[in-house]
């Protein structure tokens, strides 16, 4: 998959099939507009190619959006790239570029620099100067500027409507199994290792804090999850607090995993853990030592569940 990072870069000598989305999630209903737009590019020897947006819309356009996003960019490329997709296209989304009308975007964006020969969109997709474009106003433009347009239907699980807003909110509430089955892959965080205050360490729980530089990441909400890594070579397991360690009177928010029998240095290091199950709400203990029997329970439970293989997809 090639990348593109300025609209303006984008060069083919093939028709292309487009589809086109912030496709925050990636989740199982942008994969099924992925695979029916890859698949049909490979049978009409096109280019298949994803025209996408950062920042997200809404944090350009509504001030006080607090939007958060269920993938960085960083993660979203790295699961476009399993797909197949041919190119990517990312387009820095601006006011000025949201000011353009329905047609302009057409004309410009689609035809002149995409050379679009065949679009395919979700069934809600709207687009254009305050959203006013959709389905029948694309089929009307595709007659003119000749390109087909093709509506993919609503994806769905257990009659609930797969979208990245279902599923910020089931991350939100810690209902990270639901949210994994929207997804279709683990959750997961990606950031680096830094160096903490060492008390897990100190009670036999060493801990590696992790750092997510992108602020605008959604983090599920405080409490302890089951979580697991791949590092060098291995797939490692693990449990994985966020909160405000109560206990030990912490101040501010921390992300705190806890490995299972893997001891080495992890400082410096870039990792990124998928979230498999909630376990408990962070609570406040009496004391140090009760926490620690806290944390040996969770530990046990934990290895059951992953030994039991009971966060599967």
């Amino acid at each position: 998959m090639k990348i593109y990072t300025d609209l303006a870069d984008y060069t083919s000598k093939n028709k292309t099939f487009v589809t086109i989305g912030t496709f925050d999630g990636v989740h199982l209903g942008h994969q099924k507009v992925l695979s029916n737009l890859i698949n049909s590019a490979k049978k009409n020897s096109a280019s298949s190619v994803l025209l996408t947006f950062f920042p997200h819309p809404r944090m350009v356009l509504q001030k006080d959006s607090h939007i958060k996003l269920i993938n960085t960019l960083e993660e979203r490329i790295k699961l476009l790239k399993k797909t197949g997709l041919d190119a990517l296209v990312i387009h820095e989304f601006t006011e000025d570029f949201a000011e353009k009308t329905a047609l302009d975007f057409v004309k410009k964006v689609l035809v002149d620099h995409l050379k679009i020969s065949n679009l395919i969109i979700g069934y809600d997709h709207r687009f254009g100067k305050n959203r006013e474009g959709n389905f029948d106003q694309l089929t009307e433009y595709g007659k003119i500027f000749g390109f087909e347009v093709n509506k993919i239907s609503q994806q769905e699980i257990d009659h609930i409507t797969i979208s990245s807003t279902n599923i910020r909110k089931a991350i939100e509430l810690g209902n990270i199994e639901e949210a994994n089955r929207y997804l279709g892959y683990y959750f997961m965080l990606t950031g680096d290792i830094v160096k903490g205050k060492n008390l897990g360490e100190k009670i036999g729980f060493p801990t590696a804090n992790l750092f997510i530089e992108e602020t605008y990441k959604l983090l599920p909400k405080t409490g302890s999850y089951i979580v697991k890594s791949e590092m060098e070579n291995q797939t490692v397991y693990g449990m994985m607090n966020i909160g405000y360690n109560p206990t030990v009177k912490g101040k501010k928010q921390t992300i705190e995993i806890h490995f299972f029998d893997f001891n080495k240095d992890l400082y410096g290091k870039k990792i990124q853990v998928d979230v498999l199950k909630f376990l408990r709400e962070e609570q406040k203990f009496d004391s140090v030592d009760a926490l620690k029997k806290q944390l040996e329970k969770d530990r046990q439970k934990s290895l059951k569940v992953v030994n039991g293989k009971l966060f599967e997809l």
